[in-house]
């Protein structure tokens, strides 16, 4: 018991602050990868051969785009890219240094995933609003993202955790965060105890969003 109080009152405060640094990150980077990745994930759809606003070039760069940025690993991109982060950001280290590499995986990552959720939406029921004279406007809103709604929710889900997979690793550019905290302290000063608090935190962190993505997802599908 005397040791559990002892790690609570050495390690709470530095842990609470590592998992707002996490929430920041993610929370930030993620809304504006939504705007994003939704965004390219429509134009994606509507682009491509057979849709409504066909566009074989715009696919074929955007498509072209997406799949390079996706083949780069995270780790990678986030050295890569140093110096436009700098450029952007004014910095390369902390929350803030770290915004901009992490919306640029994570953007194309849920372009993907709203494409492939939209293309599960019934080619019909579009053609059938479309004959009626329905605005293409109103179709991607009442229709493409209406009806995808129930995958659009699972789809953020899976980028949600892949994100914040992503800020741990920015632990390494001294970022801030749970990351930061288990690289510093569990493994290069071997506090395993912070590891083990870390890798725990993690496991709730990302179980707590499965489970509030699946019901939601679940109960717009039946709505």
């Amino acid at each position: 018991m005397d040791k559990y109080e002892e790690f609570m009152t050495k390690w709470l405060p530095v842990i609470g602050k590592s998992i707002v640094e996490t929430f920041q990150m993610t929370i930030v980077s993620l809304l504006i990868s939504i705007v994003i990745g939704v965004s390219l994930g429509i134009i994606l759809v509507l682009t491509r051969p057979g849709q409504s606003f066909e566009n074989k070039w715009v696919y074929r760069l955007l498509n072209l785009g997406v799949n390079i940025i996706r083949s780069i690993p995270f780790i990678i991109l986030l050295f890569f890219i140093l110096p436009f982060t700098k450029f952007i950001a004014g910095t390369t280290i902390g929350v803030q240094g770290v915004i901009v590499p992490l919306v640029i995986y994570t953007a194309p990552y849920i372009a993907r995933l709203m494409e492939t959720a939209l293309l599960e939406v019934d080619h019909g029921v579009i053609e059938a609003y479309t004959a009626m004279g329905i605005k293409r406007r109103s179709i991607i809103w009442n229709v493409l993202l209406r009806e995808g709604r129930s995958s659009i929710i699972l789809g953020l889900t899976i980028a949600t955790i892949s994100l914040i997979g992503a800020t741990a690793m920015a632990g390494l550019v001294g970022a801030g965060g749970l990351g930061d905290l288990a690289y510093r302290y569990g493994h290069i000063q071997y506090e395993v105890n912070v590891m083990y608090a870390v890798v725990f935190i993690l496991i709730i962190l990302v179980q707590t969003i499965q489970v509030a993505g699946t019901y939601f997802a679940a109960r717009l599908k039946r709505d």
